[in-house]
């Protein structure tokens, strides 16, 4: 049986989910696996997160640095790449600019060079699905970059509740295999997925007494009041509505927008909400009792393993919780590819977004 291992680089691993998921995946017949090479991150808790969880005795293939700082042609040799850019451009929630926020925008171009600079034979990139309509064009911007270096794609909108993961959390990942390679990724199909039980109820069910980051922070008196109204699976306004002048005005929130997410409590018999990196009070994710969440219970929710240790203090984990792509469908996702290079047929579905035939 021949064996195989991609070397795998990243940029903007964040907490290191896309990577937990690579490295648990393999091929059908065991063959083929992923290997981590280095990674990149600007953040020190972020790096430090990777580094315990991801790499522990190598902590030097980490280089905790702005992307815009780094040499590109020293980073090393791989096979396979992946990076999730910075998407707060291109949120649905942020400003939606595109490349016009500079800032961020154009930071998926070093992707690009990465791809250049060691023509990997695969590569994954993954961001909001949000992206698809930022700026004037930068979508279809990327995706040209993309195959002008080389590569044939597949472009997917996952549903991650449709894979088996406990929250409604909506990502566009695009696949991209060396157009000079007989090889033919297909969007995995999430139809062995559909009788999991993905309920809040389950996912947040058992978590052990070993488990890190599970604190729960307490509230300030109003707010345990406010979410006393609120029913699972409602947020404020919701409630307002729903009881009138029976709500308190001292407890109602005086927003120009209304954004769904605020004071919204989980039910426990749907999937979560999707977890978020950011954001003021009212949007930390809460429980259908009146408390939020923990840190681990939104690691949960990502389903990142229990002893997944997160370092840094309450917010830093939490953004690096909500940045973070899902361990579990990172792995459904790289198997495939592994799959596809083993030339082990799986079920798939025609991508939902475009793909290359040639």
């Amino acid at each position: 049986m021949e064996e195989r291992i991609f070397r795998m680089g990243e940029l903007f691993c964040g907490p290191g989910g896309l990577a937990c998921g690579a490295l648990r995946a393999r091929s059908n017949d065991g063959a083929f696996r992923v290997e981590h090479v280095w990674a990149n991150d600007y953040d020190p808790d972020t790096c430090k997160t990777y580094i315990n969880n991801i790499c522990p005795d190598r902590p030097d293939t980490v280089i905790c640095e702005d992307v815009r700082d780094i040499d590109i042609a020293s980073l090393g040799d791989i096979d396979a790449f992946c990076y999730g850019f910075p998407c707060n451009s291109f949120s649905n929630v942020g400003e939606h600019r595109g490349f016009a926020n500079e800032k961020y925008g154009e930071l998926y171009w070093y992707g690009i060079e990465v791809l250049n600079a060691y023509h990997p034979d695969w590569f994954i990139a993954e961001n909001v699905s949000g992206i698809r309509s930022a700026g004037s064009g930068d979508f279809q911007t990327i995706l040209k970059d993309m195959r002008s270096a080389g590569y044939r794609l597949v472009v997917h909108l996952y549903r991650s509740e449709e894979y088996g993961v406990p929250q409604t959390r909506h990502r566009v990942i695009i696949v991209g295999i060396k157009k000079k390679l007989d090889v033919r990724f297909r969007v995995p199909s999430p139809a062995e997925y559909a009788t999991c039980d993905i309920s809040s109820r389950k996912a947040l069910s058992d978590i052990p007494s070993y488990a890190t980051n599970n604190e729960i922070r307490a509230l300030s008196k109003n707010v345990v009041k406010r979410l006393s109204y609120i029913l699972p699976g409602e947020n404020v306004w919701q409630a307002e509505t729903r009881l009138g002048d029976a709500f308190p005005e001292e407890l109602k929130i005086h927003t120009k927008t209304k954004i769904s997410q605020i004071y919204r409590k989980l039910d426990p018999d749907k999937p979560a909400y999707t977890v978020t990196a950011s954001g003021g009070g009212g949007t930390y994710m809460y429980h259908w009792t009146d408390r939020e969440l923990t840190n681990r219970e939104r690691a949960r929710l990502q389903t990142f393993p229990d002893r997944y240790e997160f370092f840094g203090d309450y917010s830093s984990v939490r953004k690096q919780i909500g940045m973070a792509v899902p361990c579990d469908l990172a792995q459904i996702v790289v198997t495939a590819i592994l799959n596809s290079f083993a030339g082990i047929d799986y079920p798939w579905v025609e991508p939902n977004m475009e793909a290359d035939d040639d």
